[in-house]
């Protein structure tokens, strides 16, 4: 299970739509490491003139499952990404970055998300994950 869901908001979710502020604290309180990554990613992007913020930091093996699960829920990363402001990107299990919103038509997130990049981002270290 990625999210521990408090009783009161899976009951409120069984009867009608949630709050995406509500949602977005599941997200907080049930991975936090990821949701402390697209925080400080984006804090550093919003002081930065560079097109994007991103994570090189190789994570524990827990804070890696929790980077998977959020970037692999279409829910969770489209509530970060909203909350945040940013556009994310993903590369092998670890490697976050944030771009600014409208990105995805821009030199620097298409060399970000290419295959060229992706196999460049494959060191021995993180091929297990």
């Amino acid at each position: 299970m990625s999210l521990n869901v408090p009783a009161a908001l899976l009951e409120k979710a069984e009867h009608g739509e949630v709050e995406e502020a509500e949602f977005v604290e599941t997200v907080r309180t049930s991975l936090p490491y990821a949701y402390r990554t697209v925080a400080q990613l984006s804090g550093e992007l919003q002081d930065s003139p560079a097109e994007f913020a991103d994570n090189t930091t190789a994570p524990t093996d827990e804070e890696r499952g929790q980077l998977l699960r959020a970037m692999a829920s279409d829910a969770i990363r489209g509530s970060l990404e909203r909350h945040f402001g940013v556009r994310i990107a993903f590369q092998n299990c670890h490697r976050v970055a944030v771009f600014r919103p409208g990105a995805e038509r821009t030199e620097a997130y298409a060399r970000f998300t290419s295959a060229r990049a992706q196999l460049l981002n494959q060191v021995p270290g993180l091929r297990s994950c």
